[in-house]
């Protein structure tokens, strides 16, 4: 088995200055959810040259799938690739890093492989496009393209190196209020205010958030407030993102800002519609897998800084491990900025991001490698027994 990682750290180190240009390319053309053509065309272009069977266009216009080697010699193991940049401030989540390392670990796993004649399984490198707010991932579940696979991972670049993050389930929540327009000057109480009702249902979440749980977050803006001021607004609009440590307790943060916006509706004799386009579930770090991906991150000199706490942050792989196995480890790119701002943009795209990447990319190509020896199989059960007996317990996403 050492052979075969050394093989694959070989191939990933021999791959470094391909990897980092294609890093380079995501970054420079920053592509939001669904919309991420070029990033989808130079991921599949590069695998394809590599060998993989690939499959553009897989399920979801931007989404694709890699593969290598044979489903009757071993596990199916899974590495994801997210590419999709923020309004305004490109990748300031590091997506283009994650496409790296997915990709980087996938040829180690599939020059492993090769070394061993091909007899030990299959690698898959799944491109999920929508990350940021679309969900895509949730698409990818709902066309079974999970199915078959033993364990899925993936590593995202954070401020910290946190090997088992906290990812929070998420839904979005848009209450929109109809009332009645009049003058609002000549006849004022012909008019049933839908702005009140929104302004009312703002300020009831805003006191709600006294009796939620520290777990819990709810923030939210006004999307609409009306046409012109001196016309009683008829439509009203909020949007809000509630948060939560597990589906369960989202259910419960749901109903009360549910009751937030009957109340104001009632109050402002308006009418209310509630809905959750897009909801992300919670993410289930399986403990014996990331136990041997933590081996060999150490091995290669990743030092976990100390727990810095709730990340609050949410993401559609949360979905997924609630049907496959997986792993989310987060890296640190920088000390200095957080995910989301500007400067975490910059660092994403630096020489200096390049370095912690390929390590990441090499830890999770010897776990999977690890996995797929004969030796792996009681560790497979394992790792399928956790996933079952924690599933069996949680309120499943919606």
């Amino acid at each position: 088995m050492a052979d075969f990682m050394k093989v694959a750290k070989a191939k990933i180190d021999a791959s470094a200055s391909n990897l980092n240009a294609l890093s380079q390319e995501i970054w420079s053309h920053p592509e939001l959810n669904f919309n991420e053509h070029h990033a989808h065309e130079v991921l599949t272009d590069f695998l394809e040259k590599e060998g993989f069977n690939v499959e553009r266009h897989f399920v979801l216009e931007t989404a694709f799938r890699a593969t290598f080697g044979s489903d009757n010699a071993g596990p199916n193991i899974c590495v994801i690739c997210e590419y999709d940049a923020l309004p305004d401030i490109g990748h300031a989540c590091g997506h283009n890093l994650i496409a790296e390392c997915g990709v980087a670990a996938g040829l180690g796993i599939k020059a492993a492989l090769e070394a061993s004649g091909n007899k030990y399984g299959k690698v898959t490198v799944l491109g999920t496009p929508a990350e940021e707010g679309g969900g895509g991932k949730r698409l990818l579940i709902k066309a079974n393209a999970f199915t078959g696979i033993a364990v899925a991972m993936m590593a995202h670049p954070y401020r910290y190196n946190v090997p088992r993050p906290i990812a929070l389930s998420m839904t979005t929540v848009i209450i929109k209020f109809q009332g009645k327009a009049s003058h609002a000057s000549a006849a004022p109480w012909d008019g049933n205010n839908a702005l009140d009702a929104a302004v009312m249902c703002y300020q009831a979440i805003s006191n709600m958030r006294q009796q939620i749980k520290p777990t819990c977050r709810v923030h939210g803006i006004f999307t609409n407030g009306g046409a012109a001021p001196n016309i009683i607004p008829e439509e009203a609009e909020l949007t809000y993102y509630l948060r939560a440590i597990d589906e369960g307790e989202l259910s419960v943060l749901k109903r009360k800002v549910r009751a937030c916006a009957e109340g104001a509706a009632k109050a402002a004799e308006c009418q209310v519609e509630i809905r959750s386009p897009v909801s992300f579930a919670n993410v289930i770090t399986n403990t014996v897998l990331v136990v041997i991906y933590e081996k060999y991150a150490r091995d290669l000199g990743f030092q976990w800084d100390e727990d810095p706490g709730m990340s609050a942050g949410s993401t559609d792989f949360g979905n997924a491990s609630y049907v496959v196995p997986g792993i989310h480890p987060m890296f640190s790119i920088t000390d200095t900025a957080n995910n989301h701002m500007r400067a975490f943009t910059a660092t994403a795209g630096s020489p200096e991001a390049q370095g912690p990447t390929l390590i990441q990319a090499k830890a999770l190509a010897m776990t999977a490698i690890e996995l797929m020896q004969p030796s792996g199989q009681d560790t497979l059960k394992k790792i399928q027994k956790e996933f079952k007996d924690t599933v069996s317990k949680l309120q499943m996403p919606e």
